[in-house]
């Protein structure tokens, strides 16, 4: 048996690459992020977007908290890791970070599904996840072609599921192909769920 078109879902402590990164002192810097930016919080609720991002509002959050600089040299060595083992040919280019973001997710708020257009690599930095706080949920790409398609048992391998559900923790940096589709589901947590979120692209 041979299996193919593998969908690769990088998952490592932040620790496991240099510098060092206090996600406590993180945590604390994302949320007066997202007390103070107005910008950020008059988007979202024009927008409708549950808690707080700074996607809209901040670009440049590695130039304004040395923490986030720390964070970003971090994040480098853990896509060039991902990057080698999706054997990917960058003809002596390295990809390089497009944005990074905050997001506050609290009690009932969802992401829904969604992709990360015009980038190579999207991911996750995990900073604050209370009891029951949401997973993240990955959908298999192939899913618009299987209209006809029965569906998988409940035991089936992790490999031929449908969906695949990842319940990181604290620190832990989740990677993937920006064309894979992910969503998080509500938030049945009474405290806020809180992460770093990023793209690189291939320029």
């Amino acid at each position: 048996m041979t299996t193919l078109f593998a969908t690769r879902l990088y998952r490592a402590a932040l620790s496991a690459h240099a510098p060092a990164v206090d996600t406590t002192e993180l945590l604390a810097t994302c949320l007066s992020v997202a007390e103070d930016d107005e910008a950020g919080q008059d988007w979202c609720e024009a927008n409708g977007y549950p808690g707080y991002t700074s996607y809209a509002s901040l670009t440049d959050l590695p130039w304004r908290f040395p923490i986030f600089a720390d964070l970003v040299r971090s994040l480098d060595a853990h896509v060039a890791a991902f990057a080698e083992d999706l054997a990917f040919d960058l003809g002596g280019k390295a990809l390089a970070l497009e944005d990074i973001w905050i997001n506050v997710l609290p009690e009932g708020g969802i992401h829904t599904g969604h992709i990360h257009p015009h980038s190579a690599i999207s991911g996750t930095l995990y900073v604050a996840l209370p009891s029951g706080t949401s997973p993240i949920r990955f959908e298999d790409p192939r899913l618009p072609m299987m209209m006809a398609a029965p569906p998988r048992k409940q035991d089936a391998p992790a490999d031929l599921q449908t969906f695949h559900t990842a319940r990181p923790e604290v620190g832990d940096v989740l990677l993937w192909e920006s064309w894979l589709r992910h969503e998080v589901p509500m938030n049945i947590a009474e405290e806020d769920r809180v992460s770093v979120s990023f793209n690189y692209g291939w320029n």
